[in-house]
């Protein structure tokens, strides 16, 4: 079965269990009524003849009524579950046909990095939005920051490919751990209560005041239980004034804490749902399978016989992690209860409820604040790579590039005393390489390599040829690689390296920046990152076009041979031809490609195809001819 057909699959099913869940729960509705209204006539019975019979009745009605809401609500929350997997199940079937994804395209991460927008990594139709299945906050932050800073070593990029390999082939828990963060995100990836959750740093780190107070614990178990037996002593015809005072007293004592109270709530209140959420995700993550079983039927790759360290280590975190954090639900769940006017003042009166709240979290908080900022990165680190593991799953053609840690020996033309004259050859090499946001059966694959034999990869042609798609296609998939997800290929492997890029430029006028400018700036900063010695993929597009022909082509020329003098690989895009005298200048260090369009039958068009050589043809003549321009 193809993963379309897999999903489509799944929807049936979900569909029939959510239309028994429903029937069941219509049945238990109605059996729901018929027990209250034969409790209401037990009842109105009991009144008008007193006996034993109808007591029991009433007592028997009572509790099959609570009973039918009890199993009512069970089954509301089944339904809601299996609606999410519905809904889970047709956004990856319409992802699949070349639908927007719903969960959330990470715009607001756009100014982070150099390459965000160049690469297309955030925003609509972004690489962030075709891999984002998070539901929580530090879900969402903890894919982006992958994207952001990508692994730059060998063993950490094998560790997460193989646990993203394991998780993909085990598709029913992670729709389910889906489907469980949906349940308290409603429905939206980047909205919800996720974001309340700031919050507690500040409450895990006040320092507690009631549960270190010993005295004080036995204090209010005293006065409750003599607030509660002079009521009954009140109640059962005695004088009301003790309680009064007792009251009285209580009062005076809940007073005094009544600030740290208020500012605890605004800390630590209304988050019942996202720790439910959290728990939730926990739980669903206890069960996932570390060990490979030798294969895969849909994913990207097979599945080697190894376990998972990474996998291990996050589900020793969830199962630590998930029953305290759904106590602690819980308990912000009972402090929120203090909003209720008759909770406020009949609990408070008798029991200090605030206080006794404040106990019951402080306690929690010495037990697990340590832990617990942990355990929320492993949400986070979850269903990043849960979103992984999914792009794996639905592009069953992709491969998981193998990284090497260099290749030994001298980059031919280097001078002498340069950063990486001497040490690993940095190198991308791939076979099949195309762009993953284009859809397959629009998409142009070519084979392709650099760092084995030259550093600087010259790319000319005209416009609409295919360069800058092609820049980025070398990019994305290379910032794919870094974070353990499969590639757009046939095959890749490479050598780790950071990703610098000038491809997309814009003048500001609230910075009063002109186009040119704001381009010279953003080669400065690669320049100036170069110079720190960090191996780096750099991606140029048509520099210095707010000059004239002279001075770009001087320009670019000597720009191309400073990067080649860093410890880097270059991709250079440019219509310049005068700048393909660079590969004879600069042999084994500089290679000239094109992407050349094809004139035939007095017709023009493009076929995306990597070439050696330099671009020939003069595309705007031959189109201002047949407009009639010339």
């Amino acid at each position: 079965m193809d993963v379309a057909g897999y999903y489509k699959a799944e929807i049936g099913v979900c569909e029939e269990r959510l239309a028994q869940i429903r029937r069941r729960a219509n049945a238990v509705s109605g059996l729901r009524l018929l027990l209250f209204a034969a409790l209401a006539w037990a009842v109105w019975e009991l009144f008008r003849t007193w006996a034993v019979f109808w007591v029991l009745g009433a007592l028997g009605l009572a509790a099959g009524f609570l009973g039918a809401v009890n199993w009512y609500f069970r089954l509301k929350d089944r339904r809601l579950l299996w609606e999410k997997l519905v809904f889970v199940n047709t956004n990856e079937r319409a992802v699949l046909e070349g639908g927007p994804n719903v969960f959330g395209d990470g715009r607001l991460h756009l100014s982070e990095v150099i390459y965000g927008d160049d690469l297309d990594i955030y925003g609509p139709h972004s690489v962030f939005h075709v891999l984002n299945r998070t539901t929580t906050l530090h879900g969402t932050d903890a894919l982006a920051g992958w994207l952001r800073q990508p692994l730059l070593s060998g063993d950490p990029i094998r560790e997460r490919q193989q646990a993203v390999k394991l998780l993909a082939g085990q598709a029913g828990l992670r729709q389910l751990l889906t489907a469980k963060g949906l349940l308290a995100a409603d429905g939206s990836a980047t909205t919800g209560h996720a974001a309340d959750l700031r919050t507690l740093t500040d409450w895990l780190n006040m320092e507690p005041r009631l549960y270190n107070r010993v005295w004080l614990r036995i204090l209010l178990g005293m006065m409750t239980i003599v607030n509660v037996g002079l009521l009954f002593y009140g109640l059962s015809g005695g004088s009301y004034s003790p309680v009064l005072y007792s009251i009285a007293v209580s009062w005076v004592i809940t007073g005094y804490f009544s600030k740290f109270v208020h500012r605890q709530h605004q800390l630590i209140g209304h988050k019942q749902a996202v720790f439910g959420q959290y728990a939730d995700i926990l739980a669903v993550f206890s069960g996932v399978e570390t060990d490979g079983d030798g294969g895969s039927a849909l994913g990207a790759g097979p599945v080697t016989d190894d376990g998972s360290a990474l996998l291990a280590e996050l589900r020793g975190r969830a199962r630590e992690a998930h029953g305290a954090i759904r106590r602690l639900s819980r308990l912000t769940s009972f402090f929120d209860q203090r909003l209720n006017l008759l909770v406020f003042i009949f609990l408070n009166s008798l029991g200090f409820y605030d206080l006794q709240c404040m106990v019951a979290l402080e306690r929690w908080k010495a037990r697990y604040r340590e832990k617990f900022p942990n355990w929320i990165e492993a949400v986070g680190d979850i269903e990043a790579l849960n979103s992984l593991a999914t792009y794996a799953f639905n592009n069953p053609g992709f491969v998981y590039p193998v990284v090497k840690s260099g290749v030994a020996g001298v980059s031919s033309g280097q001078p002498a005393g340069s950063p990486d004259s001497q040490g690993s050859r940095l190198f991308i090499e791939a076979t099949q390489l195309a762009h993953p946001l284009i859809p397959a059966k629009r998409r142009v694959a070519n084979d392709f390599r650099i760092g084995l034999e030259e550093k600087l990869i010259l790319i000319t042609g005209s416009n609409m040829s295919g360069k800058t798609t092609f820049l980025r296609t070398v990019g994305v998939n290379l910032l794919l690689a870094q974070i353990g997800s499969p590639v757009c290929a046939a095959t890749f492997s490479f050598t780790p390296m950071q990703v610098l890029t000038s491809l997309r430029i814009s003048d500001s006028l609230q910075e009063q920046t002109s186009y040119f400018m704001a381009e010279l700036k953003k080669l400065e900063r690669i320049v100036v990152s170069l110079a720190t010695g960090a191996p780096t993929l750099v991606l140029i597009d048509e520099i210095l076009r707010g000059t004239n022909s002279e001075d770009k082509t001087f320009g670019s020329e000597h720009f191309a041979r400073k990067l080649v003098g860093y410890p880097c690989v270059v991709l250079f895009a440019t219509h310049d031809l005068a700048l393909g005298a660079l590969e004879s200048g600069l042999p084994g260090v500089v290679a000239n490609y094109c992407f050349e369009s094809v004139i035939e039958g007095g017709e023009l068009y493009f076929n995306y195809l990597l070439q050696r050589g330099i671009a020939r043809n003069r595309n705007a003549s031959f189109l201002m001819k047949k407009m009639g321009i010339i």
